[in-house]
């Protein structure tokens, strides 16, 4: 039995065996080779569809923009709503491709970097396509071909695309590398295939030297069979169980997807009907605001009429009652254009924290005694670039706001300094240098249903003819403008917070370090019977020119009247001793500003003085740069303050029509 059990036939086995196992375990580490192989080679497939993907994101982005210009291109010269509209959503599907080709590349540092100068680069166009595509819808097509025109010429189309390239061509050179390096796997696996196939061959020799211990297994396997039967007829009625349940997720999918739609629809009809409300809001309250004006203006000036042979005392309060009527429709109109961004700023250099200093006086005597105004300066604040006037429309608007709010009684803290700001930490501020301006009160606060609201035109939380509702959006409109954005924080019973943030201006600093002496904001009347000088009006409404004229013979002055920019070149030719220029803004044929410009070429030495009460599309801040500014409606009073400053040398200030300086009725200034 022994011998039997240590015979040739047991040694066979047992080589037959150990030999099978070695075998094994070479086919076994073949297989693990061929796997990695085939892993680095499906990883290489992945790697040539996420750059083919990338490369047809960045021609999509590419695509986008371009039928977004053609359609803002187009609607210049059809003026259809519907081409206009195909521009917004090509626009719009453009900037959803940016933030996917942003997403798409945070895995590589380079990549990321490209695709942020690629979003900078998309918001640049959006701001150098916004004014035209703006004036193409609220302006018409003839008065916006000119920006259409400057977009066109603009670098900013060529570095994207250039960028887009640099991203592509990245994602390519990045894939040819990898691919090099799966080839050698590829190479590497098909050799080990081959041996696998050497080996397999030897296995199945092993295999017929142990095929006769199948013999073994067939009781076991006719089991098994009947095992994998029964496990067979199970798996088909579980596999039949999850079509039917594949079919009922389908069906309700497809009920999500019409829900989905028909609410996206509602939706829509939704925005629509709150678009429609906001207007009739907006028009409701100009003309509530105007006709309460125009019944103090009609009704101070036919009662003074009819007291005109009566005693003196009694016409001059019926006229001082319409002028007032009139300054609060101005101040009303003005901040109309503010609100809508149609009354063009004339920025300079601003110290924000200066500027507010010298308003104290006139804040402590805005808002009383019984509150206690607080100031909080940071050291060294960075200088802006703003419209010094709007500027302190919004601190006196802030002001009275406040006072309102804690019904004459509390404190108010003024606090400026220097803020660094990341991406969006903000607002939609981006990250950069910001001078931060905050006015907190210690009044009532804002209800948080109201608080979403405080910037819309004409809302307020005020008492019927307690305000306009233009406050915070003319403030509101002057941030924007001025590359800023305001912030507005409140709590019921603890008061309110609004920051206004003006991004720092270097440019506005060197202009400020090399001011000689403050900007001129309030030069005297001259005197009646004024010094004769020689002054050519420009004014195309006749009514206006009258009463213009009729102003300034009552200064003294000799005014040479005209109603186009044609005709006054030709007076000018023919009159050399005019010493100014008084001009309006919007005339047909020759703007003021073009008018300007041929005068200065004509005669550099002569003074030029521009009256508008609405520049919109003839100029901006740009054109009326070094110039004296006064703004219609004005007085007379406010008229000889700006010649006088016109022909003293003082340029560059813009004068408020009534008062020459804050605006007026500062208590109109609403939440």
């Amino acid at each position: 039995m022994a011998a039997e059990e240590g015979g040739p036939h047991s040694w066979r086995a047992l080589w037959v065996s150990g030999g099978a196992l070695l075998a094994t375990l070479a086919l076994i580490a073949l297989i693990v080779l061929i796997t990695q192989s085939n892993r680095a080679r499906d990883q290489a497939l992945r790697w040539e569809r996420s750059t083919n993907e990338l490369l047809l994101l960045t021609r999509n982005i590419d695509a986008s923009i371009s039928r977004a210009e053609t359609e803002l291109n187009r609607y210049l010269l059809d003026n259809k709503p519907t081409t206009a509209t195909s521009y917004y959503n090509e626009w719009r599907n453009a900037g959803t491709l940016v933030d996917q080709l942003q997403r798409a590349m945070r895995s590589d540092p380079a990549q990321v970097r490209r695709a942020a100068e690629v979003a900078r680069l998309f918001r640049q166009r959006s701001a150098e396509l916004a004014p035209a595509a703006y004036f193409l819808q609220q302006r018409g097509a003839a008065r916006a071909g000119g920006l259409v025109q400057r977009a066109a010429t603009a670098r900013t189309l060529v570095e994207l695309r250039a960028r887009l390239e640099e991203i592509a061509a990245a994602e390519r050179a990045q894939l040819g590398r990898r691919m090099a390096e799966t080839q050698g796997l590829v190479d590497r696996a098909d050799t080990y295939t081959d041996l696998l196939g050497f080996l397999g061959i030897i296995v199945g020799l092993g295999a017929i030297g142990l095929a006769f211990l199948a013999w073994r297994a067939f009781v076991e396997g006719l089991r098994s069979r009947e095992e994998a039967e029964d496990i067979g007829w199970r798996a088909l009625d579980l596999e039949q169980a999850v079509q039917a349940r594949t079919r009922e997720l389908s069906q309700a999918n497809e009920n999500l997807r019409r829900e989905a739609a028909d609410r996206a629809a509602a939706e829509a009809q939704l925005r629509q009907v709150q678009k429609l409300e906001a207007v009739g809001q907006l028009t409701g309250g100009i003309a509530h605001d105007f006709n309460n004006m125009l019944a103090v203006i009609v009704g101070g000036l036919d009662l003074a009429r009819r007291k005109l042979h009566g005693p003196r005392r009694e016409v001059e309060f019926h006229l001082d009652n319409a002028m007032e009527g009139a300054t609060r429709a101005a101040a009303l109109t003005r901040r109309l254009l503010a609100f809508a961004r149609a009354e063009p700023l004339l920025p300079e250099a601003v110290a924000p924290a200066q500027l507010v200093e010298n308003m104290l006086e006139l804040i402590d005597r805005a808002i009383g005694e019984r509150i206690t105004v607080h100031t909080q300066f940071q050291p060294d604040i960075w200088h802006v670039w703003a419209d010094p006037t709007q500027f302190e429309n919004a601190m006196l608007n802030l002001a009275v706001n406040a006072r309102d709010a804690m019904h004459g009684r509390g404190d108010l803290d003024i606090c400026v300094d220097n803020v660094t700001l990341a991406e969006a930490e903000t607002a939609d501020l981006p990250a950069g240098d910001y001078v931060r301006i905050r006015v907190t009160d210690t009044g009532t606060g804002i209800a948080p249903e109201h608080l979403d609201r405080v910037f819309e035109p004409f809302f307020t939380t005020k008492d019927v003819g307690k305000g306009t509702g233009l406050g915070l959006s003319q403030i509101f409109a002057f941030a924007r403008q001025s590359g800023g954005d305001v912030t507005i924080a409140s709590r019921v019973g603890d008061g309110t917070t609004v920051a206004i943030y003006l991004p720092r201006s270097a440019a506005a600093a060197e202009q400020a370090s090399g001011q000689v002496a403050p900007r001129v904001r309030h030069a005297e009347p001259a005197a009646r019977g004024g010094h004769g000088a020689a002054i050519l009006v420009v004014e195309d409404d006749p009514r206006v020119s009258r009463s213009t004229v009729a102003a300034l013979e009552e200064l003294g002055y000799r005014p040479y009247p005209c109603a186009s920019g044609k005709e006054a070149l030709a007076i000018l030719k023919r009159e050399p001793h005019l010493a100014l220029v008084v001009t309006d803004v919007m005339m047909p044929e020759m703007t003021g500003t073009e008018l300007a410009a041929e005068v200065k070429r004509r005669r550099p030495d002569m003074r030029i003085l521009f009256v508008t009460g609405y520049v919109g599309e003839a100029g901006d801040a740009d054109d009326l740069a070094g110039h004296a500014v006064l703004r219609k409606p004005f007085t007379v009073a406010a008229l000889a303050s700006s010649v006088e400053a016109a022909l003293g040398g003082v340029n560059g200030g813009s004068v408020n029509g009534f008062s020459g300086s804050h605006p007026a009725a500062a208590d109109e200034a609403a939440e």
